[in-house]
């Protein structure tokens, strides 16, 4: 695992990561949603952004543009509400990891590399039933507004929509 004083080096990551990266996405499914080989390489595939700390081991985020084609509710939701975007599908950090700033370093690379492509704005949900408060106090702090909530999975989670203008 990194140590934050060691976390330098944001690695671009692809398939030949995908053993690690679904290892440590499965371990924390119930925040995100569980993947398999195929589901992570269309993702892959499809993003934006696939960025991570230790190959994924430690952090991994990954990010889509509005351009995608991707049938999450959530980001069907932006796709509805918004022109353009950069959509955090999932970001996650290994449980002994957390609090060491590495969610915060991850986002600010995206940051930069949303506004190196042109994009004004990154968004995406935060469960509130069942409730994630870290991840609702991070993405304040991080200056994301809520703009709006849905329910998903036929009523099995509340999620809050974030927005974070870049410009």
């Amino acid at each position: 695992m990194a140590e934050i004083g060691k976390v330098n080096t944001i690695h671009d990551l692809s398939s030949s990561d995908a053993t690690v990266i679904l290892s440590l996405n499965n371990a924390h499914a119930k925040e995100t949603s569980s993947l398999d080989n195929v589901s992570l390489k269309l993702l892959l595939d499809m993003a934006f952004y696939t960025r991570g700390i230790d190959r994924g081991a430690t952090a991994f985020l990954i990010a889509l543009d509005h351009n995608a084609s991707y049938g999450s509710p959530n980001f069907v939701w932006f796709k509805a509400t918004r022109e353009s975007f950069v959509y955090i599908d999932r970001v996650i950090v290994a449980s002994v990891a957390r609090g060491l700033g590495i969610a915060r370093f991850l986002y600010e690379d995206l940051f930069a590399a949303a506004i190196q492509a042109g994009h004004d704005r990154v968004v995406c949900e935060v469960n509130i039933e069942p409730p994630n408060l870290a991840s609702e106090a991070f993405h304040a702090a991080m200056g994301f507004d809520g703009i709006g909530q849905g329910s998903i999975h036929n009523g099995t989670k509340t999620v809050r929509y974030f927005e974070k203008t870049l410009r």
